[in-house]
C-alpha cells in the first residue's frame, strides 16, 4: 500500500491512514496541557512527557535520561563517537541528520532563518535567536562575579575563567595554557610550519587570512559586493562576476556533448553529469542518488519533514524558498507575467508559456500508442495510464485505484459523504460539478440533446445514444449470430 501524494509504501491500512495525516494536516490527537495538536496516539504520550518531567530512556553510560528512545539513541552516538551522516561535499560526519542538514548551508549557502529587523540571514534558528539579541540588546546570562552581561551562555562560561583562572586550552608543544579556543588555535600556528587560520564559528581552517575574512561573511550575512543592475548583494567579487552574466546574457561554458551553454562552471559540471549518468550523492536514508548538492539536500527534507521557509501571511510553510516565493504571490496578487494574445496575468513564466499554447494551438506532448496531443507534459502522463492500466492514487478507505489524484479526491467524497457542490436552486448538494450540472437541467428543463428521429429530448447526451438504439433497432447486447441493425 502507497501514499498516493507521495508514493511512500507502508504494510497496513492503519498506517497509510496515519501517514495520510500529514499531508491533510489533520491532527486529531490534542494535547490537554498546552493544546497543541499530532498526527498519532504514540506522538501525543511523547509529547506529554515534557509536561510530566519523564524520561524513561537512560543512558547506560553516563545515566542522562530522554523523552524518547532516538533521542537517547543519538545520545549514545557522543559514546561510540559514531557519526553515520556524512556530508557528500567535505566528508564531515555527524551525528544526527538535522546536524549534516545544517552544516550543508554553509556549502550551499542557503540562510533561510531572516532577522525581521535587518537583512542576515542565518543557517539556523539558534543563530537567528542569538542574533536577535544585538537588536533588543537583551543578555540574558549574567556574570555573578562582575554583573557583566553576555548574549550566549558560551561566553558567559568563557569570561568566568578571567575570575576563576581557568585555562582547559593546553598546548602539547610548549605547555602554555588560555581560557579562549581562539587565542589557543592561533598560538598553535606559531608552532605549526604551514599557519592556518581558523573560522571561530564552525572550526573550517584556511591558509591565508584573507580566505578567513571572506568566508566569515558566510556567519555574519555580510554581502559587500553589490550589482549595479539590480542591487543584489554578495559575498565574493567573483559570484558578482557570475551573477552579471544574468544581465548580460553571457554563457561562456560550453557542454561538448550537445553545445549547450551556461553562464557558471558549476552548472556545466551538473549538466555533463546527465551524459555520463554519474551521480555523487547518495541518501544515508533510502539509497536514492543525485546529480547536484542542491537536489540532495531538498530530498534529505523528504525525510526530516523540514519546511523552514514559512509565509509571513498564512501558516503555510515550505522546503524550498522557490515554493515559497510561488505562494507569496498569492497573497499579492502579482501576476507579472502577462499574456501578449489576451492580456491573462500569471504567477509564472512557465504557466504563461503553458498558456499561450491555446492560442498557437501547439501540442507539443504525444501519445506513441495512440497518437493523442497533449499541451501539458502532465496531462500526457496522466493519459498513458489509460494505455499502461496504472493507477497510482489508491483509496486509503477502500483500496480503490485512480489515474489522477482529483479523480481519487472526488471518490473519496463517497467515504466522507461531503458533497462541496451545492445546486443555488433547492440547495441539494454533489460530490462534483459535473453531477452539479446534470441535477441543474432538471430545474431549467433544459434538455439540450434531442433526437432527430421523433423529436425526444434528452438532458444527457449518453441517455439519447441509449435512445436512439430503439430506431436502429440495434440491441445494447446483440445476440450472436444475428444481424445487429433491422429495417425500419
Amino acid at each position: 500500500m502507497s501514499a498516493p501524494e507521495c508514493g511512500r509504501g507502508f504494510f497496513t491500512a492503519a498506517e497509510l491512514r496515519s501517514h495520510h495525516r500529514i499531508h491533510t494536516e489533520q491532527r486529531p490527537h490534542i494535547c490537554p496541557e498546552c493544546g497543541k495538536g499530532f498526527f498519532t496516539s504514540s506522538e501525543i504520550k511523547r509529547h506529554q512527557r515534557v509536561h510530566t518531567g519523564e524520561k524513561p530512556n537512560v543512558c547506560s553510560e553516563c545515566g542522562k535520561g530522554f523523552f524518547t528512545s532516538s533521542e537517547l539513541k543519538r545520545h549514545l552516538r557522543i559514546h561510540t563517537e559514531e557519526k553515520p551522516h556524512i556530508c557528500p561535499a567535505c566528508g564531515k560526519g555527524f551525528i544526527g541528520l538535522p546536524h549534516l542538514m545544517s552544516h550543508l548551508r554553509i556549502h550551499t549557502g542557503e540562510r533561510p532563518h531572516l532577522c525581521p529587523n535587518c537583512p542576515k540571514g542565518f543557517g539556523t534558528a539558534a543563530e537567528l535567536k542569538r542574533h536577535q539579541k544585538f537588536h533588543t540588546g537583551e543578555k540574558p546570562f549574567v556574570c555573578p562575579e562582575c554583573g557583566k552581561g553576555f548574549i550566549t551562555s558560551t561566553d558567559l562560561r568563557t569570561h568566568q575563567r578571567v575570575h576563576t583562572g581557568e585555562r582547559p586550552y593546553v598546548c602539547t608543544e610548549c605547555g602554555k595554557t588560555f581560557h579562549r579556543i581562539s587565542n589557543f588555535k592561533a598560538h598553535q600556528r606559531t608552532h605549526a610550519e604551514e599557519k592556518t587560520y581558523g573560522c571561530t564559528e564552525c572550526g573550517k581552517t584556511f591558509t591565508t587570512l584573507l580566505y578567513l575574512k571572506r568566508h566569515k561573511r558566510i556567519h555574519t550575512g555580510e554581502k559587500p559586493h553589490v550589482c549595479p543592475e539590480c542591487g543584489k548583494g554578495f559575498i565574493t567579487s567573483s559570484e558578482l562576476k557570475t551573477h552579471r552574466r544574468v544581465h548580460t546574457g553571457e554563457k561562456p561554458y560550453k557542454c561538448t556533448d550537445c553545445d549547450k551553454n551556461f553562464s557558471q562552471i558549476n552548472n556545466l559540471k551538473i549538466h555533463q553529469r546527465t551524459h555520463t549518468g554519474e551521480k555523487p550523492y547518495l541518501c544515508p536514508q533510502c539509497g536514492k542518488d543525485f546529480i547536484s548538492l542542491a537536489q540532495f539536500q531538498s530530498h534529505l527534507k523528504t525525510h526530516s519533514g523540514e519546511k523552514p521557509y514559512m509565509c509571513s501571511e498564512c501558516p503555510k510553510r515550505f522546503s524550498k524558498a522557490a515554493g515559497l516565493r510561488r505562494h507569496q504571490k498569492v497573497h499579492s496578487g502579482e501576476r507579472p507575467h502577462l499574456c501578449a494574445d489576451c492580456g491573462k496575468g500569471f504567477f509564472n513564466l512557465s504557466d504563461l508559456r503553458r498558456h499561450q499554447r491555446i492560442h498557437t494551438g501547439e501540442k507539443p506532448h504525444t501519445c506513441l500508442e495512440c497518437g493523442k496531443t497533449f499541451v501539458i507534459l502532465e496531462h500526457l502522463r496522466k493519459h498513458k495510464r489509460i494505455h499502461s492500466g496504472e493507477k497510482p492514487h489508491v483509496c486509503p478507505a477502500c483500496g480503490k485505484g485512480f489515474i489522477t489524484s482529483s479523480e481519487l479526491k472526488v471518490h473519496h467524497r463517497i467515504h466522507t459523504g461531503e458533497k462541496p457542490h451545492l445546486c443555488p436552486d433547492c440547495g441539494k448538494g454533489f460530490i462534483s460539478s459535473s453531477e452539479l450540472n446534470r441535477h441543474r437541467k432538471l430545474h431549467g428543463k433544459e434538455k439540450l440533446h434531442g433526437c432527430p428521429e421523433c423529436g425526444r429530448t434528452f438532458i444527457v447526451l449518453e441517455y439519447l445514444k441509449k435512445h436512439q438504439r430503439i430506431h436502429r433497432g440495434e440491441r445494447r447486447h446483440p445476440l450472436k449470430g444475428k444481424s445487429t441493425t433491422s429495417s425500419l
